[in-house]
């Protein structure tokens, strides 16, 4: 079905019953934190999803078959973060990769004395600058699960293509002035900064561990991915962590203004 679906949906904008309603039900109740969106929200969401299921492309790694109810639960929470923006700002890839649990990277990396390292990374996912998106399926099926801990794979690395959107991640998306990308800065980093003590505190001396995951302490890049993570899958938990970064995400992503058409 997945395939004659793409074919039906080759149009600019899809309706959103194109999606057979018990797949889209079916999704929902997985992924509570996208049912819990008022009705208007959720019509607009599936002719997102539908759109999006037409302009891109999923495969499976070592074997694995995507079905279309895990095509839809991935495109779900893929538009999640674009619901108010537009699917524009996945238009520089086709590709989904969905690998059966997590992978491993090989890395190679150049230290400052010029010795090159090679190492091994395990990954849960993983967005190509302009290329695809590769992510665990393990991991997108326990979103559900793991929304009280402010966790989501998908979107995480959905918001890394934002994130890439005027070159490489740097935890600053496409902002139209200098003084908006100033003032993103004069919020982003005391909150990355504070975050970054935090998990040096619990790591090194015991102190609190901090609500969020930890890797977001590694980069701005990654602090601006797991907080989107926390923002989209529980804003209430998320906002008395980060009170600043609710309003500048409200901001960004448009939540307070007209769906996008």
């Amino acid at each position: 079905m997945f395939k004659r679906l793409r074919q039906l949906l080759g149009l600019r904008r899809a309706r959103p019953e194109t999606i057979p309603d018990k797949l889209w039900q079916a999704m929902l109740a997985d992924y509570p934190f996208l049912a819990e969106r008022s009705a208007a929200q959720l019509l607009h969401l599936r002719g997102l999803v539908s759109e999006f299921l037409a302009h891109k492309e999923f495969s499976g790694a070592q074997g694995l078959v995507v079905t279309d109810a895990m095509a839809i639960a991935i495109a779900a929470q893929a538009c999640l973060p674009v619901l108010h923006l537009g699917l524009g700002w996945y238009d520089d890839f086709v590709g989904i990769v969905v690998h059966p649990g997590q992978m491993v990277a090989r890395r190679e990396m150049v230290d400052e004395a010029g010795v090159m390292h090679r190492y091994s990374e395990v990954l849960s996912g993983e967005a190509m600058d302009r290329g695809p998106v590769t992510l665990s399926w393990q991991d997108v099926a326990s979103a559900g699960a793991l929304a009280g801990h402010g966790y989501n794979v998908v979107i995480h690395e959905f918001v890394h293509k934002i994130d890439m959107r005027d070159g490489a991640a740097d935890g600053c998306p496409p902002l139209p002035s200098r003084a908006a990308h100033a003032a993103w800065r004069d919020v982003m980093q005391p909150a990355y900064d504070a975050f970054r003590e935090q998990v040096t505190m619990a790591e090194r001396f015991g102190g609190q561990v901090p609500w969020l995951d930890a890797y977001g302490a590694t980069a701005p890049a990654e602090f601006f991915a797991v907080t989107c993570e926390a923002y989209f899958v529980n804003r209430d938990r998320f906002t008395q962590e980060f009170p600043a970064l609710t309003q500048l995400y409200d901001q960004f992503f448009k939540v307070n203004q007209p769906l996008a058409l």
